[in-house]
């Protein structure tokens, strides 16, 4: 099975726009970012409640811990939020204005949590109508780990930021592309 597309930071931009044209663009853009921004996998996404990502002030945290249960191991860990991500969110909650920290974060047009079917589907026909073939929700988590190793990240981080227990498996996540390929022979 061929693994998801990383997206270039243009299929990004255009699959923001198309977002940007449709209905809940903000639930919509909100959602992608913390897939692509967080390298969170798509249960997780669907897994956090309004509790998960707010302080009790309304701010939004800087680190999620993530229970056993909501992750794909069954291992607790910590997803750190950059500060643009927390930006995003803290729009996205201001729209939204939940009262109840056990909440579901993210809610279907019948105000529903996602559930992790329910989302990936929803990401597939994001991206098919976007336009950008071959990407799934998996797409957002190969191309957090891809960006951040093209910027020169470690390996043993970036296992550690996507909860890999074997860079094995991390590495199977990173697309080596030309960009890539010109900063290598650059520091030469």
């Amino acid at each position: 099975m061929a693994q998801a597309k990383t997206l270039t930071p243009a299929e990004l931009d255009q699959v923001l726009d198309y977002i940007a044209t449709r209905k809940f663009a903000l639930r919509n853009r909100v959602m992608l970012l913390t897939g692509f921004w967080s390298g969170m996998r798509v249960g997780e996404i669907a897994s956090l409640s309004v509790g998960d990502v707010m302080n009790k002030d309304g701010t939004v945290k800087a680190e999620v811990r993530l229970s056993a249960e909501q992750t794909k191991g069954r291992q607790p860990r910590t997803v750190f939020l950059p500060q643009k991500l927390r930006d995003e969110l803290q729009a996205y909650l201001a729209m939204r204005q939940p009262a109840i920290a056990e909440h579901p974060l993210f809610v279907t047009a019948g105000r529903r949590g996602f559930t992790a079917s329910v989302m990936t589907q929803h990401f597939y026909w994001l991206f098919q109508n976007a336009g950008i073939a071959g990407a799934t929700s998996h797409s957002m988590r190969r191309s957090f780990i891809t960006n951040l190793a093209n910027k020169g990240i470690g390996v043993r981080v970036l296992a550690s930021l996507a909860g890999h227990r074997s860079i094995a498996v991390t590495q199977k996540y990173i697309d080596v592309n030309d960009e890539m390929k010109r900063n290598a022979v650059e520091m030469i």
